[in-house]
């Protein structure tokens, strides 16, 4: 099946805003931009100890705001889509979320979409926010934002984590209407989600193809269930990889910084491909990741019993043309939209520099493969 490709921006300093025309030439479906205050790569080991891209930057974790930062790219940009990948709702009051969105949609003319997600313990742990119900508080996040978008008037409502009273929203979408909703999930409850609020699907994580299809289903399932058409929910993947050829994929994976996606990888995935987690048999990969509990001496025992073959069971990994095959397969699972993340580009300031040309051969292989026209 034909795929289209999303791009993906950097939102950490420093920031470089000049690629924006190659991503706005009508090759891309999407630029997705990250909502960070913390990067998944724990700081205790982002030393010259352990990576040169430490002399490149002092920290992992120079975020900017991902919303004012899509205003400036909506107007540095004329065709191609933009998106937050993804804005939790714990972090930001859906009535600000609603607004936002709004506001970010007439800046780009009707090109934004709205990513949203239920949090990460990473973002939100050391910084006080209360994560109980995450899940519940999404749903009824969502509701409020398509309650005001689509109310003429005030709104009151009372819910188990948002009261309005009298509340008025009435700047109206743009002419191409509300901006779409796109919903990062793996779990059950949020995959339900999906399906009964979501016009996008948009996850991370390490799922085989087999187990996006099946995750596909249920969403669809759940669409109709709430009386919605599931086509029109578009299924996307967020594809991490590591590209390279054997040899050089052997050094790769020796890199801490390489060795460390494993905390991003879920023990249920690992287990599936005949794995144990060094993080422990429950271990949910992102949503767990705490980053005041990857002290120096727990990521250096992590790093001692990570299994690189364990790590290459569940990532895509190879030649451009083997991980386009990789991704290929995604599509026929049913996806529509993809991003190909390379991961290898952690290695080191020389695998970075050459890891966009590498995603570049990947991309045009991919659309080659899937007879896609981008």
């Amino acid at each position: 099946m034909p795929l289209e490709l999303a791009a993906f921006l950097r939102t950490t300093l420093p920031l470089d805003l000049r690629t924006l025309d190659a991503l706005d030439d009508g090759r891309y479906h999407s630029i997705w931009m990250p909502d960070h205050l913390v990067s998944f790569w724990p700081d205790s080991i982002w030393t010259p100890e352990f990576t040169d891209l430490a002399h490149a930057s002092p920290s992992p974790h120079r975020y900017l705001d991902v919303l004012p930062l899509a205003g400036a790219v909506a107007a540095r940009t004329a065709r191609t889509r933009l998106a937050t990948s993804v804005v939790d709702t714990v972090r930001r009051h859906p009535v600000m979320l609603a607004q936002s969105a709004l506001t970010l949609s007439h800046l780009s003319d009707g090109r934004f979409i709205l990513g949203l997600g239920a949090g990460e313990r990473e973002n939100l742990a050391p910084y006080g926010f209360d994560d109980r119900a995450a899940v519940s508080r999404f749903a009824e996040a969502v509701r409020l934002i398509r309650s005001l978008w689509s109310t003429a008037g005030p709104v009151d409502f009372e819910g188990e984590f948002f009261t309005l009273e009298h509340a008025r929203l009435d700047a109206e979408p743009h002419h191409t209407g509300t901006p779409p909703i796109w919903i990062g999930a793996n779990g059950p409850r949020m995959l339900r989600l999906v399906g009964e609020l979501g016009d996008g699907w948009w996850p991370t994580g390490s799922a085989e193809p087999d187990i996006y299809a099946a995750q596909l289903v249920r969403i669809r399932e759940a669409a109709e269930q709430a009386g919605r058409d599931p086509d029109a929910i578009t299924p996307a993947k967020m594809v991490v990889c590591l590209i390279g050829e054997p040899d050089e994929l052997d050094v790769i994976m020796q890199r801490p910084l390489v060795k460390s996606l494993v905390l991003q990888l879920t023990a249920d995935a690992l287990r599936a491909a005949g794995f144990d987690h060094p993080m422990g048999e429950r271990w949910r990969g992102i949503q767990d990741i705490d980053p005041r509990a990857l002290t120096r001496d727990r990521l250096l025992r992590l790093l001692d019993e990570v299994d690189p073959a364990a790590i290459l069971s569940v990532v895509p990994h190879g030649t451009p043309k083997r991980v386009a095959e990789q991704i290929a397969a995604f599509g026929e699972a049913g996806a529509r939209v993809v991003s190909v993340l390379d991961y290898s580009a952690m290695a080191g300031q020389d695998y970075a520099a050459a890891s966009p040309s590498k995603v570049r051969e990947v991309e045009d292989a991919l659309l080659t493969l899937t007879g896609s026209t981008r």
